[in-house]
């Protein structure tokens, strides 16, 4: 049988398969023509004498008598005829045929004729031999399969095209280039003062005459010639203005008018929820802005009653954060619906009254609450919508001086600009090297690198190799230094020899690399003669400080409070100097596990985990804190420097 687009029935099984020779016996309406054909139930007239009719027969089956009936046996199979015509109405059968050699006479007895019409049952008749029917019952079975996976598949793909959030925009332009898709049809959804959206972008010329002539005449227009159109109320209520309207140059049989009223069901409930969302998304706006030009006008009390109801303890704290996100002003408003989204009830988000390309989000911040959560997906948003975006973010301030926290915002955003990440956050306290003691802190970086300082013929291209060299890979470190590798690797082996450091283990080259800081970036005068000599500070001592400490607390507050231990993989990772796969088979994790963990502690610690520098922060504050993993002790400082 062949495999035509739409399900088999009464009128088109004849055309599907011309051996068949089937023909209509006596009048049979249009609406039996399109009953579904679900397969052929053959019987013998013997066996319909013998065993009587079938007690049930499936729902749009089609009964065919495979063998004439003999003349002698008219009389008595009228009566199981009867029967059979009786259970096929009872049990919604599409129709009776039976086999007949050509001749002018009538197939079937009037009585069986005149039975049938008044059940509604079509008749039909074959001169087929019995041989082309086999197997038209299994090619019906078949192509039923196949339709249905087909509509199934269409169906999940109607589904799939549903958005997280109704209000979509952008979701009722999905459904209609879908739905223009999978039935090649030209789609249009208006309402009476503007086309809402349309598949593709000339359809709306196409179907905008089919829109006229429905509220010209109230009716659907004519199908019978030109492009056959289909018009669909998207909703009995709110949407009844709104029209789904799709055409095409073949005619809509029932599955594609079902398929069709499934779209437009769900592109009213899209259209529903927009103008819904329109209406309460104004009046949340207004009353967002009122209340930020309050809180910085230094009105919190009215601010925080013009909240209540929209946000009920959103501005409950004392004390908050602001931040400014910058875009481009065509882009500003689908930007403030992401801030609006990834931000959730945590903070207040507005567009800037003032510059319609900024966007104002104030992060209120209860006491020992982590404060990074809102900077950090502000700061994944604007990576996500690159060029032209930047974020600016303030400390921490009292809800009354808000007004001061923008402006710190402001500045730092425009700070922002010149960044590689497009980022400026005001962090207090959280440069490790500026709390060290500065002057024990050189003392220490000297007496630890006074093996390679011995001359300047020595020291001058160690001091210009190694910190490149210690935060990344040989090649890397060469090419960014204009040298070759060899000549990177000789220096490094150098400096490790004369340290007697292994470089490959990351405690040694966060100490160097700390110490090369020290001396080179942040050099203080010379100290005292002889202080190099006498009480020589060591690491541990300069990190033992009261105010390290409340760094390295306020470094890993938030990283603490996370339920994934991400502090036992941090310790794992640093101790087997920052290779996953060794840190995956000590924890029992998988490497994606272990890697999905130092993700989230960049986010948590707003570091760089694949920076010297970052790690160097997370291993001292981790060894501040929990005492793991071990520094290099005293012994092998002295050991160094000697």
């Amino acid at each position: 049988m062949p495999t035509l687009g739409t399900l088999p029935t009464l009128g088109s099984l004849p055309a599907r398969n011309p051996e068949l020779e089937l023909t209509f016996v006596g009048q049979c309406s249009a609406t039996a023509q399109a009953a579904e054909v679900t397969g052929v139930f053959s019987v013998t007239p013997e066996k319909l004498l013998e065993e009587g009719a079938p007690a049930a027969l499936a729902d749009g089956v089609l009964v065919l008598i495979a063998d004439a009936v003999p003349f002698r046996l008219r009389g008595r199979i009228t009566t199981v005829l009867e029967v059979l015509l009786r259970r096929m109405s009872r049990d919604r059968s599409a129709g009776l045929i039976v086999s007949a050699p050509p001749s002018p006479r009538q197939p079937y007895p009037q009585s069986i004729v005149d039975l049938a019409e008044r059940l509604g049952i079509p008749l039909l008749a074959t001169t087929a031999p019995v041989e082309r029917w086999q197997g038209v019952h299994e090619d019906i079975q078949r192509f039923r399969l196949d339709f249905a996976e087909r509509r199934a598949a269409q169906l999940a793909s109607l589904v799939q095209e549903l958005p997280a959030q109704l209000a979509d925009q952008r979701a009722m332009q999905r459904i209609a280039d879908w739905l223009a898709r999978a039935l090649d049809v030209q789609v249009m959804v208006s309402d009476p003062d503007r086309v809402l959206v349309a598949s593709p972008a000339t359809a709306a010329e196409e179907l905008a005459q089919a829109i006229i002539r429905q509220s010209v005449d109230g009716n659907a227009p004519d199908t019978s010639s030109g492009p056959h159109t289909q018009l669909i109320s998207l909703g009995p209520s709110s949407a009844a203005d709104t029209v789904l309207a799709v055409a095409r140059r073949t005619p809509f049989d029932d599955a594609d008018l079902r398929l069709l009223r499934h779209a437009a069901k769900l592109l009213g409930l899209v259209d529903q929820a927009r103008r819904e969302y329109r209406a309460a998304s104004d009046a949340s706006r207004a009353a967002r802005n009122a209340a930020v030009e309050l809180l910085l006008d230094g009105e919190v009390s009215k601010a925080r009653r013009v909240m209540r109801n929209l946000a009920p303890g959103l501005l409950d704290p004392e004390t908050a954060r602001v931040f400014v996100v910058e875009t481009s002003p065509t882009r500003r408003d689908a930007a403030m619906r992401r801030c609006e989204t990834v931000t959730g009830n945590c903070a207040l988000v507005v567009a800037d009254w003032r510059r319609h390309d900024r966007i104002l989000v104030i992060h209120p911040v209860r006491p020992g609450e982590a404060d990074d959560r809102v900077a950090l997906e502000l700061t994944r948003l604007v990576s996500a919508v690159g060029a032209g975006a930047s974020l600016g973010g303030s400390g921490i301030y009292s809800m009354s001086l808000l007004a001061h926290a923008l402006h710190e915002a402001t500045t730092a955003q425009r700070f922002a600009l010149y960044q590689p990440d497009s980022v400026a956050l005001s962090v207090q306290d959280t440069d490790l090297v500026s709390l060290l003691p500065a002057h024990d802190a050189q003392v220490w970086a000297r007496r630890l690198l006074q093996p390679l300082m011995q001359t300047e013929t020595q020291w001058e291209p160690l001091r210009e190799t190694l910190p490149t060299a210690l935060a990344y890979p040989y090649t890397v470190a060469a090419r960014r230094l204009d040298l070759h590798r060899n000549t990177v690797t000789r220096r490094v082996a150098r400096a490790a020899e004369l340290l007697h450091m292994d470089f490959a283990a990351l405690t040694d080259r966060i100490t160097v690399g700390l110490a090369l800081e020290l001396v080179t970036h942040r050099e203080l005068p010379e100290p005292p003669a002889g202080s190099l000599e006498s009480d020589a500070p060591t690491l541990r001592g300069l990190l033992g400080g009261p105010q390290i400490r409340a760094w390295a607390e306020t470094l890993l507050r938030s990283a603490r409070a996370d339920r994934r231990g991400l502090l036992t993989t941090a310790t794992a990772w640093l101790r087997s100097d920052a290779h996953l796969e060794s840190t995956a088979r000590e924890l029992g994790l998988s490497e994606a596990t272990v890697r999905s963990h130092i993700r989230a502690l960049e986010g948590h610690l707003s570091r760089d985990l694949s920076s010297l520098t970052g790690m160097r922060d997370l291993m001292f504050a981790l060894h501040l804190m929990t005492g793991a993993p071990q520094l290099p002790d005293a012994s092998r400082e002295l050991c160094a420097a000697a």
